[in-house]
């Protein structure tokens, strides 16, 4: 598939061209203070000068309150929620597109879940490379790369003043030819360029962990106080799941209002002590210590033995934005000195 490239000069034409007739693009944009993929409508509020997003791009595909389906109280029907429009996430970072393929297991696992699904195959994801990774990547340690075309159907590299777009999958080729008024074909010495920069990006890559028999041996550290020593500090706030682009934790509601109802999916987090509370008032995870342990232990052991793969692409966000800087690569390293 032949590699093309963009003049910075002709961004906005093609954003236009991405969002023409019915169809959506997303791009990172400031909502408030947190930066996020939304609905563009203004390309000049588009930043991708950020390393990442606060929120990552599985908002689009798996929505923080997600209407299934409505109903109205006495009546047999469902109606079901309006048909998505095709779309374009543009900017999503190789971290946050690997989560995409992670997650694609789970919803696809014992039943296809057909609303995650739907979102999958009617959006197209365009990746930006990482040129410069933040202080706490370390997408490399769990199987990443700052340029990684994983879950990407178009690889998308900053230069100095073009960007420099490689399809990579049948919908990534059609995407490409739809901006061919705006681009040009890409030299030899463009691409030479780029994969300099992602070289250059790699052993920029400071902070590592070396994944090997964690997965396996987690497990023996059931009652190590290391969870107890981490938990001390844990706030239980759930801001490491709802801002991690694995973590795909949910509840299902009903919310009624008169006659009308509707039910719902939102995200839910396994560090909230109700995520695991049961009817008659059990909770098998009461304190943190418990939930702690659960959410290292799922992220990496519980989920590879289930799918084969880390359920953690090292994005940072969990050590970013925990408000009592519980760093998870300290946990990780912690529990191999105690193995």
């Amino acid at each position: 598939m032949e590699i093309i490239k963009l003049s910075k000069d002709k961004f906005a034409d093609f954003l236009a061209s991405l969002s023409e007739g019915e169809q959506k693009l997303y791009a990172p944009q400031w909502v408030g203070e947190s930066l996020r993929f939304a609905p563009v409508t203004d390309s000049s509020k588009v930043e991708l000068g950020m390393a990442n997003t606060t929120v990552p791009p599985k908002s689009i595909f798996f929505p923080q309150t997600e209407t299934l389906y409505r109903y109205e109280l006495g009546g047999t029907e469902m109606q079901q929620p309006q048909v998505r429009d095709t779309g374009v996430v543009l900017g999503a970072r190789p971290c946050d597109a690997r989560a995409l393929v992670i997650v694609d297991n789970l919803f696809n696992w014992d039943l296809e879940d057909p609303y995650y699904n739907e979102q999958r195959v009617k959006n197209t994801v365009v990746g930006l490379a990482c040129n410069n990774p933040c202080a706490n990547c370390f997408c490399p340690s769990v199987g990443g790369d700052p340029a990684s075309t994983e879950g990407l159907d178009v690889l998308m590299t900053e230069l100095e003043d073009v960007y420099l777009l490689q399809p990579l999958t049948e919908k990534g080729q059609k995407l490409c030819q739809s901006v061919a008024a705006v681009t040009e074909k890409a030299a030899a010495g463009d691409q030479d360029a780029a994969e300099n920069l992602h070289q250059q990006a790699r052993e920029q890559v400071a902070r590592k962990i070396e994944t090997e028999g964690i997965p396996e041996n987690l497990p023996k550290l059931w009652e190590n106080t290391l969870w107890q020593e981490t938990a001390n500090s844990c706030l239980g706030c759930g801001i490491c799941t709802f801002l991690c682009p694995t973590c795909h934790c949910f509840d299902i509601q009903d919310e009624v209002e008169g006659i009308e109802g509707r039910r719902c999916r939102m995200w839910d987090s396994c560090m909230f002590k109700e995520y695991t509370l049961h009817a008659s008032g059990h909770n098998p995870r009461p304190t943190r210590r418990e939930r702690t342990r659960n959410r290292i232990n799922h992220k990496y052991s519980y989920f590879v033995d289930k799918f084969d793969v880390i359920a953690c692409v090292g994005c940072g966000r969990c050590i970013n934005y925990c408000p009592v800087n519980i760093d998870i690569l300290e946990i990780l390293q912690q529990a191999k000195e105690a193995l």
